[in-house]
């Protein structure tokens, strides 16, 4: 007999899935016998099968975290579908020409005829999304956020990884910044790796040429997801800024420094406990898709960094 299908809408980034991966769980929990299936970027199929909590990955994706524009879905009407997305007409409606039997979304005026929860905009996004089910009886934990080990081995075991890049400029701190980190960290006797993700490879080779690492502790050009993880989860610590490998980090238990700008972490910063550090300058009006780099971030120096990177466990 074949399964109920429930659908769910996320077709974001990888820390937007990250963030959402209770959620997800809570969904999976409340509706053990329905076939889950993913809405999501297909390079995302890895860190969905990771949650243990999605059956089926539909490729799904627009340009700038844009609403697609259709999902390219040839079954029968979904059973239930959940717009994990967003909470704007757009994404309400791109699920409703699926016309499946329940759909769960946030209120909208545009769209009255939902029987949503309000949407809060300062609100953290796992909080958000567990509140979200919680208003159609779904139990959801927050917390849940933790993904198995890596079956790989780390190619940089114990090392500090450094990552330069963001989802937007004004998320990036200076490359000479991260460059001096990796220096005083080299001089202590830290092993150092830089990452970027696809189109960051002039970032990462600069990092690595002013702090003078060799070719082999450089992963640019976006890791796989299989040695991203493994690389992570078996790292000494992660420096980055507000971007999906942080989340990938926490997922780890890996501790992390976390430079927040134009976001404040009070929305996307990880849990509160002792492996992770947010350095964060409250400034009013931040553009977290700015073209220059955030005045906040630039009030973080790099004796700020290297001061909670000493702060946290195994790390000083």
């Amino acid at each position: 007999m074949t399964r109920p299908c429930l659908l769910v809408l996320r077709a974001l980034g990888l820390g937007d899935l990250l963030a959402g991966v209770p959620a997800l769980r809570a969904v999976r929990r409340a509706f053990p016998g329905h076939e889950l299936v993913l809405a999501a970027p297909s390079e995302l199929q890895p860190v969905a099968a990771a949650t243990g909590a999605v059956d089926r990955l539909l490729p799904a994706s627009a340009p700038g975290r844009a609403v697609p524009r259709s999902l390219d879905w040839d079954g029968s009407p979904p059973d239930i579908a959940v717009d994990l997305h967003g909470n704007g007409p757009l994404s309400h409606r791109l699920l409703q020409t699926l016309r499946p039997r329940r759909l769960l979304a946030f209120a909208h005026p545009g769209t009255p005829e939902i029987d949503g929860p309000r949407w809060w905009a300062e609100e953290h996004e796992r909080d958000r999304w567990c509140r979200f089910l919680e208003f159609y009886g779904i139990p959801s934990d927050p917390a849940d956020l933790r993904l198995p080990r890596p079956p790989a081995a780390s190619p940089a075991p114990g090392a500090v990884v450094l990552h330069p890049g963001a989802g937007a400029p004004s998320r990036c701190w200076p490359v000479d910044r991260y460059a001096a980190v990796a220096t005083a960290l080299c001089g202590r006797g830290h092993r150092v790796v830089v990452t970027g993700g696809a189109g960051e490879d002039d970032l990462v080779a600069r990092l690595a040429k002013q702090a003078r690492l060799p070719d082999t502790d450089t992963y640019g050009g976006g890791l796989p997801f299989e040695r991203l993880s493994a690389l992570v989860a078996g790292a000494r610590a992660v420096v980055s800024g507000d971007t999906g490998i942080a989340h990938l980090a926490v997922a780890h238990a890996t501790p992390t420094v976390t430079l927040f700008g134009p976001v404040p972490p009070s929305r996307w910063g990880p849990p509160v406990d002792p492996r992770h550090r947010v350095l964060w300058h409250p400034r009013p009006g931040g553009d977290p898709h700015g073209r220059h780099t955030d005045p906040a971030l630039l009030r973080i120096g790099t004796d700020d960094v290297l001061h909670a990177l000493d702060q946290l466990p195994r790390v000083s």
